[in-house]
């Protein structure tokens, strides 16, 4: 069962690297024995994930991208393959919220959101795409939301909904796709977690807690599992799956 989980000399890019879940998945597929590329659109941040990964014994690389540009991704994905010949494992974590009204919601505003929860996510499974189809294998982990499975409340934010939505159905579209080339294609939906950006609205908690059969926010660290599965040969048969973790939030 040990070796099932085990990731040891699988090589990783993780996205969104930089702080909350990213972070937390980097340091999971670390310490089971991946080489992780921290990607992060702020380089500071993910130098300091990587100072932290160092004692797994690992190899760690860091490369500021923003993946809303088709060219920032694939010069990312170039300097991963120039180095370790393959990618196995991709994370997509990268994701931005806003809450605003729909009627008050600027173009500016929706588009930014979509291109980096949606159009980022497919920018990169698209870069990573040929490498693992010549090598007829690879990981793919998406990080929805339940956000694409109801409406929140009492915070209005379309946008950030449809986006996670799409990211679910993308991940079903190209699971359907990959399929034949040996490429796992599956998502993590996460309910309310406490991250910095849940943390700034810390005004919302007490009604997300009561909404929850839980009773409270998820950490970071509690998603470290399901990547660590989706990631190993445990998950071979499963594909086109969106593991949705919310302490109960879509049951009521």
């Amino acid at each position: 069962m040990r070796e099932l989980f085990e990731l040891t000399n699988q090589k990783a890019i993780v996205t969104g690297a930089g702080g909350g879940i990213g972070r937390e998945l980097a340091h999971a597929l670390s310490e089971m024995g991946a080489d992780v590329a921290l990607v992060d659109i702020n380089l500071a941040s993910i130098q300091a994930v990587a100072e932290e990964l160092r004692k797994y014994g690992r190899e760690c690389t860091t490369h500021r991208t923003d993946v809303t540009h088709a060219k920032d991704v694939e010069q990312m994905v170039n300097e991963v393959l120039s180095r370790w010949r393959r990618i196995d494992i991709l994370v997509n974590c990268a994701g931005i919220a806003q809450h605003a009204p729909a009627e008050e919601m600027s173009e500016e505003d929706w588009d930014h959101i979509i291109d980096v929860n949606l159009k980022g996510v497919f920018l990169c499974c698209k870069a990573v795409a040929p490498s693992m189809i010549a090598h007829k294998r690879g990981k793919i982990i998406n990080i929805a939301s339940m956000s694409g499975i109801i409406v929140n409340f009492p915070q209005p934010q379309c946008a950030y909904n449809a986006s996670k939505a799409g990211v679910a159905m993308l991940t079903k579209s190209l699971a359907a796709e990959w399929a034949k080339y040996n490429i796992n294609v599956n998502s993590i939906s996460p309910g309310y977690i406490a991250t910095e950006m849940t943390k700034m609205v810390s005004q919302y908690h007490d009604v997300w807690k009561k909404l929850t059969p839980m009773q409270r926010l998820g950490e970071p660290s509690e998603l470290k599992g399901a990547v660590v599965y989706l990631a190993s040969e445990a998950s071979r048969l499963m594909t086109g799956h969106d593991l949705v973790i919310d302490a109960g939030y879509t049951l009521w």
